[in-house]
C-alpha cells in the first residue's frame, strides 16, 4: 500500500509540474505575468521564462517516473518551496483577515501548495521505500 501511495505522490505532483509548465509554454505571456506579480519582475525575461517551463516539464516527466530520485526529488522540493514562499501571504492568511491592505487580494485557491509542497517533503523522506519507481526498476535489473 505505501508503494502505491507513493506513486500515487509522484504522479499527482509530477502532473502539477508538467501541467504548470505546459501553460507556460502554450501561454508565452504567462510566465513573464507570474514572475511580475509574484516574484518581483526576478525572472520575467520571457527566454528566462521559456527555459525554466521545459525545465519544469522535464522534471515533472522525471518525478512521475521515478527517474534519478536522488536528484529530482530536492529539485521537486526546491522549485515547490520556492513558489511557496512567492505566495507567503496567501499561505499565511488565505481568508485576508490580517495580512492584506487592500492592495492585493487574498486567493484561497493558492493554499493546496502547502499540500503539494509537504507531498514533496514526504516523497524525499520516504524516496527507499518507493518500490515502484524506474531507479529501482533499473536497479534491480
Amino acid at each position: 500500500m505505501k508503494s502505491a501511495l507513493l506513486l500515487a505522490l509522484r504522479a499527482s505532483t509530477g502532473l502539477l509540474l508538467v501541467i504548470w509548465g505546459s501553460m507556460k509554454l502554450m501561454n508565452p505571456a504567462a510566465g513573464p505575468h507570474l514572475s511580475e506579480r509574484y516574484y518581483g519582475g526576478l525572472l520575467s525575461d520571457a527566454s528566462i521564462q521559456t527555459g525554466l517551463a521545459v525545465a519544469e516539464v522535464g522534471l515533472g516527466v522525471l518525478v512521475i517516473l521515478g527517474a534519478l530520485r536522488f536528484i529530482v526529488y530536492p529539485l521537486q522540493a526546491l522549485a515547490l518551496g520556492c513558489g511557496a514562499i512567492a505566495i507567503w501571504r496567501h499561505l499565511a492568511d488565505p481568508l485576508g483577515l490580517y495580512l492584506w491592505t487592500g492592495e492585493a487580494e487574498p486567493t484561497l485557491l493558492f493554499f493546496p501548495s502547502t499540500t503539494v509542497f509537504v507531498a514533496s517533503l514526504i516523497m524525499l523522506a520516504f524516496r527507499r521505500e518507493d518500490r515502484l519507481s524506474l531507479d529501482r526498476l533499473l536497479h534491480q535489473g
